[in-house]
C-alpha cells in the first residue's frame, strides 16, 4: 500500500530536476501522473532548458516504477496549453487530487542593469506561471469533492536576500503570499495549500556557469568546485547542495495524509542556510 493509492497528481517543470523527482516519488506511492514541461524558449535563461527526450525520459521512469503517467509538452505562460494537458489527465485517470506547482527558471543579473524583458520573463513564468498553473488544475481538484493538496514550490530566496536575484527573490516570495490566500480560500473544501523553501538544489538550472558566477563573483571563471567552496559557507549543515530527492521527500508529506492538518505553512529545508 503507498500513500498516495488511487490519487493523481498533477506537476508543472517535470522533464527533469525537481519535477521529475517528484513524479517518480509520487507514483511509487500509488499516485497516477499528470506532467507538463515545455521546449518553449526563454531568452533570459543562460543554461540549457528541458527538451522533448527529457520528458520521455521521466514517462520511463515513472512507468519503470509501475506508475502511469500522461505528460504533455506545455509552457506554464500558456493557460490553453496547460488546461489542454490537465484535461487530457482528468480523461484518462477521471480525478485530480493534488497540484504541484513546480516549474521555474533562474537567470540572475544586477537589479539596475538587467532588462526589463528580463524581468518580465521571470515574473510571467515564476509567478504568473504558477497562479495560472493552479488556476486551470485547481478547479478539477475541488468538483472531486474529496479534498487534496497544493504544493508550490518557491525558495529560500523568497526570506534570505542574495545579489543578483531581485526578480527571482521577487516572484518566490510573491509565491508566498499566493499560497496563503489560496490556503483561506480552499480550506472549506478540504484542499491544503503549502510552499516549499528549498536552499540551493544540485540540479541543471543550479549547475551551470551562470550560478557558479553568481556564488563566486570573485573569479573570473569559477568552476563547480569553486562554486561547492563557497556554497557550503552558506549552509550552516555541511552539504553543498540539496538534492532532488530530499525536496521530494518533503513534498510527499505535504501531500500524504501524514500533513493533513498542515496548511498556509512555509517548509523550509534550507540546511540552516537562514542562521
Amino acid at each position: 500500500m503507498g500513500k498516495l493509492d488511487g490519487k493523481v497528481a498533477f506537476i508543472t517543470g517535470a522533464a527533469r530536476g525537481q519535477g521529475r523527482s517528484h513524479a517518480v516519488r509520487l507514483a511509487r506511492e500509488g499516485a497516477g501522473i499528470v506532467a507538463t514541461d515545455t521546449t518553449a524558449k526563454a531568452a533570459s535563461v543562460p543554461y540549457p532548458l528541458a527538451t522533448a527526450e527529457d520528458l520521455t525520459e521521466t514517462v520511463r521512469l515513472v512507468e519503470a516504477a509501475g506508475g502511469r503517467i500522461v505528460a504533455r509538452d506545455a509552457d506554464v505562460r500558456d493557460s490553453s496549453a496547460l488546461a489542454a494537458a490537465v484535461e487530457a489527465g482528468v480523461a484518462e485517470f477521471g480525478r485530480l487530487d493534488i497540484v504541484l506547482a513546480n516549474a521555474g527558471i533562474s537567470a540572475p543579473a544586477p537589479t539596475l542593469e538587467m532588462s526589463e524583458d528580463t524581468w518580465q520573463e521571470m515574473i510571467d513564468i515564476n509567478l504568473t506561471g504558477v497562479w495560472k498553473s493552479l488556476r486551470v488544475s485547481v478547479p478539477h481538484v475541488v468538483s472531486g469533492g474529496r479534498g487534496g493538496a497544493v504544493v508550490i514550490t518557491s525558495s529560500i530566496a523568497a526570506f534570505h536576500a542574495n545579489e543578483n536575484l531581485a526578480h527571482y527573490s521577487a516572484a518566490k516570495a510573491g509565491l508566498v503570499m499566493l499560497m496563503k490566500v489560496m490556503a483561506k480560500e480552499l480550506a472549506p473544501h478540504g484542499i491544503r495549500v503549502n510552499t516549499v523553501h528549498p536552499t540551493t538544489v544540485a540540479t541543471q538550472m543550479v549547475l551551470n556557469d551562470a550560478t557558479y558566477r553568481l556564488f563566486r563573483p570573485d573569479l573570473d571563471e569559477p568552476t563547480r568546485a569553486d562554486f561547492e567552496e563557497a556554497a557550503r559557507a552558506v549552509n550552516r549543515l555541511p552539504v553543498t547542495a540539496l538534492e532532488s530527492d530530499d525536496v521530494s521527500n518533503a513534498v510527499l508529506y505535504l501531500v500524504s495524509d501524514d500533513a493533513k492538518y498542515v496548511t498556509g505553512t512555509t517548509q523550509v529545508l534550507d540546511a540552516g542556510a537562514a542562521l
